[in-house]
């Protein structure tokens, strides 16, 4: 279970406290308040759909058949893992609060950090919703189709990478069923 106050917490909640501060000199309270007012409005619009992704990613862990992604997506599957989890990837729709628990949930469920990372990346940077929803109409099919084919192996890079330093790090002690 993570530990919901983290080094990252604590910077953040510095840089908001000093940020306010520079903010109340200038504005004052008026200032300070407008802001607290405007990111008040922002949270409830952003909360659902943390809920609504949380929720996906727990769901999803407990629907996933565990050994048919640990099969298809965990540390024996090879290439054919770093592939499926970049075509998912590839394929998957919304935003951070979608992905982020969907990959967390994979990890839940048997899929090892080298196929995550390979969907995590392939949602970054081939995700076909903002391909078609935003690229194409701006800057075309031929910048958007050629982005896409130079992004092709980067996931499969990157997971594989993952693989390989996850490893290495922290090495699984040897169980029965190696030794047979």
């Amino acid at each position: 279970m993570r530990k919901p106050i983290g080094w990252s917490t604590i910077i953040i909640a510095v840089l908001v406290a000093v940020s306010a501060g520079l903010v109340w000199r200038r504005d004052g309270t008026d200032g300070v308040l407008d802001i607290l007012t405007h990111d008040l409005w922002l949270f409830s619009g952003i909360l659902p759909r943390v809920l609504a992704g949380c929720l996906l990613g727990a769901l999803i862990s407990e629907i996933l058949p565990h050994e048919k992604v640990s099969r298809s997506l965990g540390p024996k599957s090879g290439l054919k893992g770093l592939l499926i989890g970049t075509a998912f990837g590839a394929i998957l729709p919304g935003g951070p609060f979608t992905a982020y628990p969907v990959a967390s949930a994979l990890l839940a469920v048997g899929a090892d950090f080298g196929a995550t990372i390979a969907m995590v990346v392939s949602w970054t940077l081939i995700g076909y919703g903002r391909a078609v929803a935003w690229e194409i109409p701006i800057m075309g099919t031929d910048f958007t189709l050629w982005r896409i084919l130079i992004s092709l192996p980067l996931p499969v890079l990157a997971g594989a990478l993952g693989r390989f330093v996850y490893v290495r790090m922290y090495p699984k002690p040897a169980s029965k069923d190696d030794e047979t």
